[in-house]
């Protein structure tokens, strides 16, 4: 489905909170982040205006939502009646608390991601820091790598993307004839050829990179070379137009400073090629380069080595702030924010040996096959399979509930009521956490709903849950009036069996504070 965006909303939601925002508060750039309140507007506006277009989808199995563009777009399906397991992948980071906090409305957007059944993280440092983000202030708690809040029980879970590793190496077999690919050898004097494939981006660290590498030409001269492939894009935001800049003036400063008549040391290339021609470029070149300071996975590192020969395989550079540090342990693990650290492995990397090579590749290769896209993808349609038969086996209708009309009835009106939060003194209680009172009865007009002090339905704990009126502790907390009586709701130490209108199993008791209310 393709879907026009409004073009009074795109700019801020997708230039503006989306890749100012979000984007640089997810890779730990705290200071680049620039918050207006007309660009969250317009993020909200357009996570409305896709949940909405997705209704057309609504009899599909489950839905899964991808990355920071639609954080909100789970609970904007919820409250369009979407009931399927619905799952999100963050293909970037998730930050410490510290730089999330520099997001105006996190709390709001972590408390709109709990809708999703399902969270899935590139890393366990990401799942972590997700986890650590959720405060008390946000209402919830966590249990085993679960969030359990008012929207239900949201599971948080790694799974780290992968490549079609066996396609990329069958792309770089066949393209090595490529014409721009097999004269690429011959412009280099036979100097040995490090290769960096990147979107333009403050995020990778390109410009760490050109300084390590003038420092290796300054002490080894014509040791190796660098193509440099660097996309441009978000060319609308300064601070994208600001580092192509800054870029392209580093790249002349090192070339004038290092080249001679026969060796120009670095080509940089603004240009988008295939994955055909990626693959052959991988291959051709001996040492890969991959120096983000911030990244979710960057499957650079693996394409590099899913094109390599097997028999005479290249050497992988890679920032251990990538997430695929996680995985490819053969490669040589740098800090690209410590002086010198890249140039120290690019010194190992021109000079390994054969053997080591082949030892540091052969299970790099080995895992990206185990570890597939496919397999990824599968993992994950599998996790949120088992979140359908789970809601499969709650949506049998509660015995003696209410109409669906009903109970949205019942929801308006408790909406309408006045409500008010007080901490009354706390009565004796039996042991079995109920409260012993004398019996008095009350009902709830128009839905034959007669009780004294007793277990609310799941029902009701839907409505007063939908209005955050359920208490959070076993204690008179929550003080309501329904048709302009006082009621008492306790949350005792019991727990049932969860229900969709019940998702959290509380237990609940509805106490009149009136005889005869």
């Amino acid at each position: 489905m393709t879907l026009d965006l409004p073009g009074e909303h795109y700019g801020g939601y997708y230039e503006g909170f989306a890749n100012s925002v979000l984007w640089p508060a997810f890779h730990s750039f705290g200071d680049l982040v620039s918050f207006s309140q007309h660009d969250y507007d317009s993020y909200r506006v357009i996570n409305e205006l896709m949940a909405r277009s997705l209704l057309k989808f609504s009899e599909r199995d489950a839905f899964w939502v991808h990355d920071y563009h639609f954080l909100l777009l789970g609970a904007r399906l919820r409250e369009l009646g979407v009931n399927q397991p619905i799952g999100f992948f963050l293909h970037t980071p998730w930050p410490e608390p510290l730089v999330m906090r520099s997001v105006p409305p996190h709390r709001d957007l972590i408390w709109s991601m709990l809708a999703y059944d399902l969270i899935g993280f590139q890393t366990e440092r990401d799942r972590q820091n997700f986890l650590a983000c959720i405060d008390d202030k946000i209402g919830v708690t966590t249990e085993d790598g679960h969030v359990i809040s008012r929207h239900g029980r949201t599971r948080c879970q790694v799974f780290p993307i992968g490549i079609d590793a066996e396609r990329f190496a069958k792309y770089a077999e066949e393209s090595i004839s490529q014409p721009y690919v097999s004269s690429l050898p011959r412009g280099l004097n036979g100097k040995k050829l490090a290769i960096g494939v990147d979107r333009l981006d403050y995020t990778k660290g390109i410009d760490k990179r050109i300084h390590e590498f003038a420092h290796l030409w300054t002490k080894e001269p014509r040791s190796i070379s660098l193509l440099q492939i660097a996309n441009p894009s978000r060319g609308s935001i300064k601070a994208y137009r600001n580092l192509r800049n800054y870029i392209a003036g580093l790249v002349s400063d090192a070339n004038s400073e290092h080249r001679n008549v026969n060796w120009t040391p670095m080509r940089y290339l603004n240009s988008s090629f295939s994955q055909a021609v990626l693959a052959g470029l991988y291959r051709t070149a001996e040492v890969g380069v991959v120096t983000p300071l911030s990244d979710g996975m960057n499957l650079v590192a693996k394409e590099y080595v899913a094109a390599q020969d097997r028999n005479d395989p290249g050497v992988l550079v890679l920032s251990k702030f990538a997430g695929a540090a996680q995985e490819l342990h053969g490669a040589l693990l740098i800090d690209p924010r410590k002086p010198g650290d890249i140039e120290r492995a690019l010194s190992i990397a021109i000079s390994m040996p054969l053997k080591e090579r082949q030892e540091r590749w052969e299970p790099m290769m080995s895992k990206l096959k185990d570890h597939s896209i496919q397999e990824w993808s599968a993992n994950f349609v599998r996790a949120l399979e088992r979140n359908r038969r789970v809601a499969e086996r709650f949506n049998k209708p509660d015995a003696g509930a209410p109409s669906s009309s009903k109970r949205r009835k019942l929801g308006e009106e408790l909406a309408e009521s006045s409500s008010q939060l007080e901490l009354s003194p706390k009565p004796p209680s039996a042991a079995t956490g109920y409260l012993v009172l004398p019996k008095v009865y009350a009902k709830i007009d128009g839905f034959d709903f007669d009780h004294g002090p007793q277990r609310a339905s799941d029902v009701v704990i839907g409505a007063l849950n939908a209005h955050n009126l359920v208490p959070t502790q076993v204690q008179p907390r929550t003080d309501l009036y329904i048709h302009g009586h006082l009621y008492t709701a306790l949350l005792t130490k019991r727990a049932r069996e969860p229900t969709p209108n019940n998702p959290l199993g509380d237990d609940v008791i509805l106490i009149p504070r009136l005889q005869g209310g």
